[in-house]
């Protein structure tokens, strides 16, 4: 009995992992975002432009797990605590996506979504750039730290940063 538990115990957390995580997990070691790619697929790098706006949006699918969500409500609270003027004006807008429901299939497309992640699209004199950030996914064990590395990131894509 006590085997048929753990085992059964296994694959729960086997499912519970796989479906929160859909990223390509073969960057997962590589923790810097040096590059951004643009709309025409093309790689940038980190050239510094005048920034119209950026998009903060946390993918999500509908059933979410703690990392998930924290994920989110981090980001959220990164962007309303420091950011706020830039939200009020319109130069920074942040949202929480199912990308699971048919209406948001062309801006999950756009993005070029798998699953659960946060990207932060980039609108300058060049067009649109989007880039996925996995690093955040490290930091969600101390919401301080998560929010002084978004906060920083954002900070240099607003200042045309893109390294």
């Amino acid at each position: 009995m006590k085997k048929e538990i753990c085992v059964v115990s296994v694959l729960v957390c086997i499912l519970l992992v796989s479906g929160c995580i859909g990223q390509d997990q073969s960057n997962a070691t590589n923790n810097t975002v040096s590059t951004l790619q643009n709309n025409t697929g093309y790689i940038t790098s980190g050239n510094m432009s005048d920034v119209q706006k950026i998009e903060i949006i946390h993918f999500h699918g509908t059933h979410q797990c703690y990392s998930c969500i924290t994920v989110g409500a981090y980001a959220e609270e990164t962007v309303n605590t420091y950011f706020s003027e830039e939200v009020k004006n319109g130069k920074i807008s942040f949202a929480h996506i199912n990308g699971d429901l048919p209406e948001n299939r062309e801006i999950v497309t756009k993005y070029g979504v798998t699953g659960s992640s946060l990207w932060i699209g980039v609108y300058d004199e060049n067009g649109f750039h989007k880039e996925e950030n996995i690093n955040v996914w490290y930091k969600i064990d101390n919401k301080e730290r998560y929010m002084t590395y978004l906060k920083g990131l954002i900070d240099k894509r607003l200042n045309g940063d893109m390294q």
